[in-house]
């Protein structure tokens, strides 16, 4: 069984914040790889056979335009964001609230302001270009839109197209995981900070509130999601909110949580034990612990094997089920996920993971865990960068994960 950690980590342990010359030179990368990007997508089209392209999420905007919206802005932006592509045309739609941000940020997008019939300017422009084929995500785009288009253009075909642009951010350029690494060093640092704060007594909420105001006053321009701070049984719940209860001596202590720098989300877990651990806890930990490290040691070996691709996100989960054997309450959702300009991205490790290689470099969570209801809940979550070419895999995640207990 692992040993415990002899000592608790202090902020100083991690990386400190980003310079404004590293931020600068971030800005400057992605300005610089923005011709490739749009270039990368413009071939997707022509290798599909349609001739015209629709993407609706503001992480793909920034990423292809360079249009930046607050993290919480989608919901209410309506339309704004959307961009429209050809092989020689690129717009972006902005209305009155965003028309001058397009104009300064997104300088290679033309601002097409939507009016009040966002199908119909999507009809109008896709005629005014030539577009006979236009594909079109049907899972997001709203069902009234898909026929306000049909309507406005019924020469027009809507072929549906899914995920393309998040299948090209997949692959991740340098400056890109140095963002998410500066990410997850804000959340490093903020969780070091919060441990002497977290005793018996404490509730869940209180908690959630110091780890959001550590990473927010760390250096975090927003949090990658809602912090998840959960006490005993109710870490049982995956996706748990905080609430009122107070954490307990001999109980499990779950955090979830992460945060966003220069538009780059982490993500991690951590269970701690408060006062004491059982040794039926620390067992459930160990088993959770060899399941997160046997599935970063396929890629390891991949790596050391001189394979040429690297294995597919199904047999990595695979691994780390094996490693955990027949243990109760063995994970139902998927080892990991991507991680970039959104919190969920591609690729997938789970069961259901395609049988392709994983892409290279990318980022993704490694997020074993065990749920017992009403009993005890145990999840460890790291951020995994992997580089074939470079054969190097790296723990972007530096908060230790050997067990410990606080408070």
């Amino acid at each position: 069984m692992s040993a415990l950690q002899e000592r608790s980590p202090v902020p100083s342990d991690f990386a400190p914040l980003p310079r404004q010359a590293d931020l600068q030179r971030w800005s400057e990368a992605d300005t610089a790889a923005r011709p490739a990007r749009i270039a990368a997508l413009r071939a997707r089209v022509r290798s599909e056979g349609i001739d015209g392209l629709l993407l609706t999420s503001h992480a793909d905007a920034r990423y292809f335009s360079g249009i930046c919206f607050g993290p919480n802005e989608e919901p209410t932006a309506g339309v704004s964001g959307w961009i429209l592509i050809t092989a020689d045309a690129f717009a972006i739609f902005a209305d009155s609230r965003y028309t001058v941000q397009a104009r300064r940020e997104a300088v290679l997008a033309t601002p097409l302001d939507p009016g009040s019939d966002p199908g119909g300017a999507i009809a109008a422009w896709a005629q005014a270009h030539g577009v006979r084929n236009l594909g079109v995500d049907p899972s997001v785009i709203r069902h009234a839109i898909w026929e306000r288009i049909r309507e406005a253009a019924p020469g027009l075909t809507l072929t549906p197209t899914k995920g393309w642009g998040v299948a090209l951010r997949a692959v991740k350029e340098p400056a890109e995981i140095e963002r998410i690494a500066a990410a997850c060093a804000v959340a490093d640092r903020a969780l070091a900070a919060v441990l002497p704060k977290l005793l018996p007594g404490a509730t869940e909420a209180e908690v959630a509130w110091l780890l959001e105001r550590e990473m927010r006053e760390g250096g975090a321009e927003a949090l990658a999601f809602d912090v998840a701070a959960l006490a005993g049984a109710n870490a049982a719940l995956p996706h748990g909110n905080p609430g009122s209860r107070p954490f307990q001596r001999g109980e499990v202590a779950l955090f979830d949580f992460g945060a966003q720098v220069a538009g780059y989300r982490s993500d991690m877990t951590r269970t701690l034990f408060v006062g004491t651990a059982s040794d039926a806890d620390l067992a459930l930990y160990q088993c959770v612990l060899d399941g997160q490290q046997a599935a970063i040691a396929v890629l390891q070996q991949a790596m050391e094997n001189g394979a040429s691709a690297l294995p597919s996100g199904r047999t990595v989960d695979e691994a780390a089920r094996a490693a955990m054997g027949d243990a109760n309450g063995v994970y139902e959702h998927g080892l990991g996920h991507g991680i970039g300009l959104q919190t969920h991205e591609s690729p997938s490790l789970s069961r259901g993971a395609p049988e392709i290689p994983l892409p290279s470099p990318t980022v993704f969570s490694v997020e074993p865990g065990i749920y017992l209801e009403e009993q005890v809940g145990i999840r460890i979550e790291d951020l995994v960068a992997v580089d074939l070419e470079r054969r190097s895999v790296r723990t972007l995640t530096r908060f230790p994960s050997a067990p410990l207990i606080v408070g």
